[in-house]
């Protein structure tokens, strides 16, 4: 027997979708705006940007857990990263099942070309719009949720 469903009140079925409607188009147009403005897909800047909060080198694990993706994803997104120049596979020679990835000069430059106009478009297509207090709640917020999800095994 399952148990009853709390079904969403209608101020709660407003801000959920509210939120889900906000994330979808803001993440279409920025990826639209990658894609158009930089030629970059927003999974190769996702890893990129992965690669340059780092000084040298990441290990590949680091970098599916931080975006979240599975492990066969991501080798097979860094496969044709590579073949574009954007990375490289680096073997570890402690432990012979794992690697790093690392950022070629030709990926940095990639970055380097796109995170400015990146930056312009999230200003422009959200942090323009909301207040101070408003961003420090979302932030809270958002940490609060991603604690919770971290708390609890998918």
């Amino acid at each position: 027997m399952e148990p009853t469903v709390r079904w969403l009140t209608t101020e709660e079925q407003h801000a959920w979708r509210s939120f889900v409607r906000m994330h979808e188009r803001l993440m279409g147009r920025l990826s639209r705006l990658l894609q158009t403005d930089s030629n970059v897909s927003p999974a190769d800047f996702a890893v990129l940007v992965e690669l340059t909060d780092v000084p040298d080198r990441r290990r590949f694990l680091d970098i599916a857990r931080a975006l979240n993706w599975e492990k066969s994803r991501l080798s097979h997104h860094i496969a044709r990263m590579v073949k574009r120049g954007l990375v490289m596979r680096d073997e570890c020679p402690e432990d012979g099942r794992g690697a790093f990835v690392v950022i070629t000069d030709e990926g940095r430059a990639v970055i380097e070309a796109a995170t400015p106009r990146h930056v312009k478009a999230v200003r422009e297509l959200f942090l323009d719009n909301v207040t101070p207090s408003e961003l420090r709640l979302l932030a809270r917020i958002s940490e609060h949720v991603l604690e919770k999800l971290d708390e609890e095994p998918s």
